[in-house]
This record gives C-alpha cells, sequence and structure tokens, in this order.
C-alpha cells in the first residue's frame, strides 16, 4: 500500500510537468501508469476481500 501511495504521488507530479511542458506522450504516460495503480489498488481490494470471506473469525 505504501508503495502504491507513492507512486500515486509520482504520477501526480508527472501529470503536472506534462501538463506545464504541453508533452502529450509524458501525459499518457502518466494517465497509463495512474491506470496500473488503480488496477492494482482494485486487484489488492479484491483479494484482501476474499481472504475475509474465507476467515471463519471475520464473518
Amino acid at each position: 500500500m505504501g508503495t502504491t501511495a507513492f507512486g500515486a504521488l509520482g504520477v501526480i507530479k508527472q501529470v503536472k510537468k506534462a501538463r506545464t511542458e504541453r508533452d502529450t506522450l509524458k501525459l499518457v504516460d502518466a494517465v497509463v501508469s495512474a491506470a496500473a495503480i488503480v488496477t492494482g489498488l482494485a486487484i489488492l481490494y479484491r483479494e484482501l476481500k476474499r481472504l475475509g470471506d474465507d476467515d471463519v473469525l471475520l464473518g
């Protein structure tokens, strides 16, 4: 989770820099990176939910 948060901050900086420089390719790269972060978080959430469903003590 910490790595993902750090990656998100990097993407935000990358987007700001790309917009300032009006660099479309860097902006596309930032968007793809953001999509990878979102996908990773969705997978993590799904796995944690499955873990909770399998655990008798968590209900």
